[in-house]
């Protein structure tokens, strides 16, 4: 396993996966992204696997525009985002479930209750590779 920073790649059915600590934040704003993104080449992966404490503040309040900027600089990059949200740990906004439905035609943003679901998705064929 490599580090950067707060991420550490690991290797998923031939895929290469950053994936966040657990618990540790990450992200504290969306001008990070960035350094996510670099962070991911650094470790040679095109896959991210993060929890809702490695993300800001209000990534999942569809409002403040946190989510939407991220995950459009990540698409841009071609960076698959999977978030593991164990069951009521986190509260959505309420049309936060409307984006996650138009992000599931994109296949680059994804959340899931498990991290064992979280990379196998990643582990599929990254787009456009």
């Amino acid at each position: 396993m490599e580090h950067v920073a707060a991420l550490v790649a690991i290797e998923q059915e031939g895929v290469r996966v950053a994936e966040g600590h657990a618990g540790q934040p990450l992200l504290a704003s969306v001008e990070h992204a960035t350094r996510l993104i670099e962070a991911c080449w650094s470790l040679r992966a095109r896959a991210v696997l993060l929890y809702p404490e490695n993300l800001t503040s209000a990534f999942f309040d569809l409002s403040s525009g946190q989510a939407g900027a991220i995950l459009q600089k990540l698409r841009d990059y071609r960076v698959r985002l999977a978030v593991v949200c164990a069951p009521d740990t986190v509260r959505f906004s309420s049309r936060f479930g409307e984006m996650l439905a138009e992000e599931r035609r994109r296949h680059y943003f994804r959340v899931f209750e498990t991290r064992s679901a979280a990379l196998a998705w990643l582990a599929q064929a990254t787009p456009g590779t």
